[in-house]
C-alpha cells in the first residue's frame, strides 16, 4: 500500500448536519486511515514578510493521511467527501 494525503481545502462554519456528514465519511475511511490532522490557523513566510492566513474558502483546513493501491483509489476516497471547496491528493514518498 502507498500513502496519499488528502488536503482539505475551504472553510464555512458547519452545520449540525455538515458535522454528521463530515463524521460519516471519516468512519468510512477510517480503515485507511493513517492519521487526521486539523488547523486552526497560521502564518506564512514568504520573501515579501509574514502575514497571517485567513480562514475562508480558500484555507488549506487539515488534511488525512490514508493507504491506498494507488491514486486512483485515494481519489475515490476524497470523491466521497463532502468537502467545503475542494481535495487536494497527493501521493507522499519516503525521504
Amino acid at each position: 500500500m502507498k500513502k496519499f494525503v488528502l488536503m482539505h481545502m475551504g472553510f464555512e462554519k458547519p452545520s449540525t448536519e455538515d458535522m454528521a456528514k463530515w463524521g460519516e465519511w471519516f468512519g468510512s475511511i477510517s480503515g485507511a486511515t493513517v492519521e487526521n490532522i486539523g488547523f486552526m490557523g497560521g502564518r506564512e513566510i514568504s520573501a515579501d514578510g509574514v502575514a497571517d492566513l485567513g480562514w475562508d474558502r480558500d484555507s488549506i483546513t487539515g488534511l488525512s493521511i490514508v493507504e491506498a493501491e494507488d491514486l486512483d483509489a485515494a481519489q475515490a476516497m476524497a470523491e466521497r467527501c463532502p468537502f467545503v471547496t475542494a481535495i487536494r491528493v497527493y501521493e507522499l514518498r519516503a525521504h
